[in-house]
């Protein structure tokens, strides 16, 4: 199967941003090996950028422009968008969205693009959120929503630590380049 990350950004800002999507193709491979430990899944990995042009108010990109590209790029392909505006329904705390085969967060940009700590702590995170949803629903498990809705709280009001990886994707007590939700209590 294919997860295919696409990051969402303006055209104006594309150049501006190439160190965020630089650190968005390493965190998709990154995903590869966690979601393999984690879920015993093997995605092929795939990494681009969909540029946007301003458009009117009545045109605004949203949830529904996405599901719209997705069915267009095919269904069956996972496509996980990283966007640069937030949806204006959501069904997560985190600002994201998750269908079948279907993902997205409001992607926030760092005020140094070469702040790895930042992209790791409020996009990384909720990437994972999102995935697990997804991942945890594709493998029959019931309660995907509200299990992964509990431990967020719990990391962000009980101090529940986020799981830390270097930039080798193996777990580390350092500074982290990816962090992620912490599901060990979960069985599935």
């Amino acid at each position: 199967m294919i997860l295919h990350f696409i990051f969402v950004v303006k055209e104006e800002d594309l150049q501006r941003r190439k160190p965020e999507f630089e650190y968005v193709k390493h965190m998709a491979q990154f995903f590869k090996v966690w979601i393999k430990e984690k879920f015993g899944k093997d995605f092929e990995i795939q990494c681009d950028e969909l540029v946007t042009k301003p458009r009117s108010i009545l045109q605004k990109l949203d949830t529904h422009t996405l599901l719209r590209d997705h069915e267009y790029r095919g269904k069956e392909i996972f496509h996980f968008y990283l966007c640069h505006f937030r949806p204006l329904w959501t069904d997560c705390t985190c600002e994201g969205y998750h269908a079948e085969n279907f993902g997205m967060i409001h992607w926030k940009e760092p005020k140094d693009p070469n702040d790895t700590l930042f992209l790791a702590e409020k996009n990384c995170t909720t990437v994972s959120h999102e995935l697990a949803h997804e991942l945890l629903r594709s493998v029959g498990y019931k309660k995907f929503t509200a299990d992964i809705h509990d431990i967020w709280s719990k990391h962000f009001f009980d101090q529940m630590e986020f799981e830390q990886y270097d930039s080798n994707f193996k777990k580390t007590d350092a500074k982290p380049m990816f962090l992620t939700i912490d599901m060990s209590d979960l069985r599935f």
